[in-house]
Formats: structure tokens, sequence, C-alpha cells
């Protein structure tokens, strides 16, 4: 078990919401920035650990979507949190799954003495490449912030096991191709204005993953020595509307998991990390408790994650 301890969280929401079919939605309003969600999150973490960005050794950006093409976008976190400080800043990208993939590769440099105290923030304004006409995503993404203060551990919380998989046969099912470096921004038009929006075949996703998610994770379950019986509450990423057929499909007892798409939709890179914060906020993840992060991302890739909270 590699040694680590969320030492704090905090989240963020915009002021403004929409409704599809009664599910909520946020949106950025006007003059809001992710910067803002994101410091409101980290202040709302540090407050939440007792400590002061003094005492973070490093930051984290676990983000989907960059907030400008360079610098990465910890060091924008680092502009407007820790400017003048030496903090090291650095981005881990697996798009929805982000955050997992920050707090496993973290867990080693903290296990490893490398650090002690790690800032980790995600979030993303999915509605600012939503396209109007793919009713399907354009009623899904909401915008949000999210960080942890992650420590080393010094009893029997920690990583018990992490694994990821990349399926790229699913790589152009979820993307936005047009803006970097294949298509850059300079190459835009009217008329491949739809290469610039977020596209989605949510169909040929959902059955991608149905038929790698269950091997998937019967086998990261049999590697780590625990059944679903073992663990005390399971956070997916909160991907669709689909969520209770998927896990159904994948044998979580409905009991176990966290369905908040109704109250959030899909958030992203804070999707899994939100959900997480807000439940332990709210007492639902008890020390000793075996929790287990999941979910997919674009690629299409997979993480799953067994944390001793």
């Amino acid at each position: 078990m590699r040694r680590v301890k969320i030492l704090g969280c905090g989240n963020a929401l915009p002021t403004q919401t929409v409704t599809f079919d009664g599910q909520i939605r946020y949106r950025l309003g006007e003059g809001q920035t992710l910067l803002d969600l994101a410091e409101t999150a980290i202040l709302g973490a540090l407050e939440d650990a007792g400590l002061t960005m003094k005492d973070i050794d490093c930051i984290v950006g676990a983000m989907a979507t960059p907030l400008q093409a360079i610098p990465c976008n910890a060091a924008l976190i680092h502009e407007r949190m820790a400017k003048g400080t030496e903090i090291p800043a650095m981005d881990i990208n697996t798009t929805c799954t982000s955050f997992v993939t920050a707090l496993d590769t973290v867990s080693y440099l903290l296990d490893a003495g490398r650090y002690e105290r790690v800032l980790i923030v995600s979030g993303d304004t999915g509605s600012a490449a939503l396209n109007p006409n793919q009713k399907e995503s354009y009623e899904l993404f909401s915008d949000a912030a999210v960080a942890f203060v992650v420590g080393r551990g010094d009893g029997d919380s920690g990583v018990l096991y992490a694994a990821q998989k990349t399926w790229s046969e699913g790589a152009h099912d979820t993307e936005i191709r047009g803006g970097c470096g294949l298509m850059t921004a300079f190459k835009f038009t009217e008329e491949n204005r739809e290469d610039y929006y977020f596209d989605m075949k949510g169909i040929k996703v959902l059955k991608l993953a149905a038929r790698k998610l269950p091997g998937f994770l019967s086998e990261a379950l049999l590697q780590a020595g625990v059944t679903w019986d073992d663990v005390d509450v399971v956070v997916p990423h909160q991907a669709s509307k689909a969520l209770d057929m998927i896990m159904s499909r994948l044998g979580v007892a409905e009991e176990k998991y966290i369905n908040r798409v109704s109250e959030y939709g899909n958030m992203i890179s804070a999707s899994i990390p939100y959900t997480l914060c807000e439940i332990i906020h709210e007492g639902k993840v008890k020390d000793g408790d075996l929790v287990v992060l999941m979910g997919t991302a674009a690629g299409l890739t997979s993480n799953v994650l067994l944390l001793k909270y």
C-alpha cells in the first residue's frame, strides 16, 4: 500500500444553472472563469486541511482541457495562488479520469518522500465547446472545479491498488478535433466549425465500455485481492444517464455507488473528485472505509483506484 492521506478538499460551482428534463446543469456566469472556480475550490481545500499555500510542496493540474495553449494549467493556477513561490507545478491529463491518474501518480511521490503535501486541482469549462445541435452532449455537461490536498499517510490510509487501460479504437468517439496541433485555431472557418465543437458518439462509447469494463474491473479486483462485498463506497465518473445500467452490468449493488447525474451531470475531470469531496463532507465516508474511484475517459481510457480512507 502506498501511504497517502486526504487532508482536505473543496468544491466550486458556477453561478448560472440550466435545466434539461428536470436535471440541473451548471454554466459559468457572466465574467466568471474556471480559474475563479479553481481559486474558490483551492481555498476551501486548504481551509479544510488547516493549511496554507506555503504548506504545499507541489501543484498538479488534473484537468481535461487547457486553460490556454501554453503554459500548462498548473502554472496558471500557480500564478493565481502561489505567485512568488517556487512550488513546482505540472499537469496530468487523462481527460475525464485525470484526477484518478493524478492521485495514482502522486501517491508514489508521496510514499517515496519526494513531497509531503500535494495540491491536486481538477475542473473544466465543459460548456465552452458544446454543440447545440448535438442534444445528447449539450444537455449532459456542467462546469465545475474541485481541489484536494493530499499528504503522506502515517497510518492505515493509502492507495491499495490502481490500474489504467486505454483502448484507442475509441479515440475518435469522444473528441474535439480543432484548436490544437493537428487542426490549429488559425484553420477555423465557418465550413469546419463543427470540428471545433465537442463531438461524442455516445452509443459507440457505451458499447465499447460495456465490452471492456467488466473484464478490466474483474481483473483489477482479483489483483487487489478484494471483492465488491469488501468495498464500502464506489465513486464512478458521472458519465451519462446510463450510469445505473453500466454499474448494474459491472455487478455493483445500487446502494454501493454514488449517482448524482441528475444533480450535476458530467463535470469531466471534476466529476469523480467533486462527488468524492461531497460525500466526504456529508460524512458518507469514514476512516478505514474502502473507496473505489473508477471511470472512463476519452481515448477510450479507463481507471480504477482502491483507496483506504
